[in-house]
């Protein structure tokens, strides 16, 4: 009998082997199962590869200084809205905001001034500030998703001067020790594997030179382990599972982070960015979330997996591989969630009766119309919800929530119509014979605009 992990087993190798990755180190975490990794070829050096094998992550990193910005707006230290000039002295640029330069709109060139992967040297943070002068806007802001590393690294240093330290001190002390990422950190330590570039025409393997990324660190210098990402990939997906007192960040804010702010193409909207977080579409209402990295001898790539049947909960991948040209590892993180929801799907919980609706709610419930379309009010798990009659089964409800003050005035909260409020009307009985939601009228039969029942006349 084949099982779910020989499946996955067997992409790894496959992957290892079509693509010609020196290592493949995978690791697959929900919190309805346990860990599983696998591994595939060596090191390159004299220590085994295992699970406990450190690989460069890239720009994986910077969804980890996303989430430090992300601290310090919940924090109040910044608004996403600000200039970044506000709180970093910068002699040119300070005028884009924190929000454009996570989300990659904000025009900044894509590296810090001068030929930085010739040189393989990257400016420390004063003459990366004092290059600014230098350095160019290619596109007007808000214009278009342009990629920057050097954007990211400005942000790093936003988050070392409101917190008072280094980058690098302030994501170990704020992220990495909350989460139990033992394994992730700046320099690789020893047990990391070599990094390399296979040749295109022969089987020849050659070493890249390890390198630090100085002040462009919080774009790209992390290392760390496929477990330790698996478990951050989860943690993006679905952060009170694995933080539920929400000491590292909100799941509301991550709900935030999540949302996707510029596609990266203009006809194939394959890819979205919000704010520091790659939005990869599946099919089924599916979304994978995280980041891919790429250094010279190393490719990654960790999601975590939002959405659909058979997704587990706190569900996340990574792909490490010591190969720069083995993009191989780039697929093979999806295809891995999906081939683990398709073939060890979630267990379905079972439906349980639950308490009926309050009664000044009760007349809330079944079908309405509004704009012509059919709308189908319910109460479940506590709370008003409302589902067009038609939409399909995936498709997420309206939730709405009582105002304190007001109870019969609700806000949305999700889905269809969010932040808009729902209002109901009354006759002299006390049942509720209309309601408005977003300003549009909602009767118990189809009506015009003007309130004419065309099926009556009346």
């Amino acid at each position: 009998m084949i099982t779910v992990h020989d499946r996955l087993g067997r992409l790894v190798r496959q992957a290892q082997s079509q693509g010609r990755i020196p290592a493949v180190s995978v690791a697959l975490h929900r919190a309805d199962r346990p860990l599983w990794t696998c591994v595939a070829g060596g090191t390159g050096n004299d220590t085994p590869l295992d699970p406990d094998t450190v690989f460069r992550i890239g720009s994986v990193t910077k969804t980890f200084t996303s989430v430090l910005v992300m601290q310090c707006r919940d924090d109040g230290l910044l608004d996403l809205d600000d200039p970044i000039g506000r709180h970093l002295d910068l002699p040119a640029h300070g005028e884009l905001t924190v929000r454009r330069l996570l989300s990659h709109t904000a025009g900044l060139q894509r590296e810090p001034h001068g030929d930085v992967w010739d040189s393989l040297r990257a400016p420390d943070v004063a003459q990366l500030l004092a290059d600014l002068t230098r350095v160019e806007r290619v596109l007007p802001t808000g214009r278009r998703f342009h990629y920057s590393n050097l954007g990211m690294a400005l942000l790093g240093e936003l988050v070392a001067r409101l917190r008072g330290g280094t980058w690098a001190e302030v994501l170990a002390d704020r992220v990495l020790a909350p989460l139990g990422l033992t394994a992730t950190g700046p320099t690789p330590g020893q047990r990391a594997a070599t990094g390399f570039l296979v040749d295109a025409y022969s089987d020849e393997a050659h070493p890249e030179p390890p390198t630090d990324f100085g002040a462009v660190a919080p774009a790209a210098q992390l290392w760390s382990t496929a477990t330790d990402m698996a478990r951050w990939a989860a943690f993006l997906a679905d952060p009170a599972a694995l933080d539920p007192a929400g000491a590292v960040l909100a799941p509301a804010t991550l709900d935030e982070m999540r949302w996707p702010l510029t596609t990266t193409d203009e006809t194939l909207w394959a890819a979205g960015f919000g704010l520091g977080l790659i939005l990869m579409p599946q099919p089924g209402r599916v979304v994978h979330v995280g980041h891919d990295g790429a250094m010279p001898g190393f490719l990654a790539a960790v999601y975590g997996r939002r959405g659909g049947d058979g997704t587990a909960g706190a569900m996340g991948c990574a792909v490490l591989g010591s190969s720069g040209t083995g993009t191989e590892v780039f697929e093979l993180t999806h295809r891995l969630l999906d081939a683990a929801a398709e073939h060890d799907p979630a267990e379905i919980e079972p439906w349980r009766p639950g308490p009926p609706a309050p009664e000044h709610l009760r007349g809330v419930l079944g079908r309405w119309w509004g704009e012509g379309f059919e709308y189908v009010f319910s109460w479940h798990d506590g709370t008003l919800r409302a589902r067009g009659a038609d939409d399909p089964a995936g498709k997420p409800p309206a939730v709405f929530t009582p105002l304190p003050d007001r109870p019969d005035v609700f806000r949305t909260v999700s889905g269809r119509e969010v932040g808009e409020l729902l209002r109901l009307t009354r006759d002299e009985r006390g049942e509720v014979v209309r309601m408005h939601w977003a300003t549009y009228r909602f009767s118990r039969r189809q009506e015009t605009f003007e309130g004419y029942d065309f099926r009556t006349g009346s």
